[in-house]
């Protein structure tokens, strides 16, 4: 079944942001769009430069009303250690949610059961708290930062524009459709 349309489900974690551990629950999304970015363990190889490359942007999705929340069944501890002795990890400024028991990785239906880890898995969500986009790529796949915040820009444009969609390769600015009968058979 999938989470797309969905309502967060409660949740309450330790995590690491900006030196400070601090409790990250669902009540901290209301209001504002996040994304939750799961990948499956800290000091690994994929992982830190996805994490990179969001940190690289993550100052664009700060701009557009964005907070990023990553997530891995590390401990809050480890991703402090971790950000402290990695270059990459180092320049994150987003919050790095710790979830050893799994609960938040399987609150999004993203979690390896055999081995205890989070799938690499990113959720979009809006202000309400509903799920409105969802990627998950196997263990060697990394993601693209720059592709998220052009997913991000189309949820909040289609949010925005109720009767409006945006076609593939849409870009911030280009051309939108108005789904009508006129238009079955045209595109």
């Amino acid at each position: 079944m999938s989470v797309i349309n969905t309502q967060i489900k409660p949740f309450k974690a330790q995590a690491f942001k900006k030196g400070e551990f601090i409790e990250v629950t669902e009540e901290n999304l209301k209001g504002k769009w996040a994304v939750f970015f799961f990948y499956p363990a800290d000091f690994t190889f994929v992982c830190p430069t996805e994490l990179g490359d969001v940190a690289d942007h993550y100052d664009e999705f700060q701009k557009m009303g964005v907070e990023i929340y990553s997530v891995s069944t590390d401990t809050h501890f480890t991703h402090k250690a971790w950000h402290d002795s990695s270059e990459t990890i180092g320049k994150i400024q987003y919050t790095m949610i710790g979830d050893p028991t799994g609960t938040i990785t399987r609150n999004f239906d993203n979690m390896r059961e055999e081995m205890g880890l989070a799938d690499r898995g990113t959720f979009i969500i809006d202000p309400e708290g509903i799920i409105q986009a969802v990627e998950v790529t196997a263990e060697g796949i990394g993601r693209n930062a720059a592709d998220l915040l052009r997913k991000v820009k189309a949820a909040q444009y289609v949010a925005a524009h109720p009767g409006e969609v945006c076609p593939a390769k849409w870009e911030e600015g280009g051309a939108t459709l108005a789904p009508s009968l006129d238009l079955v058979g045209k595109i």
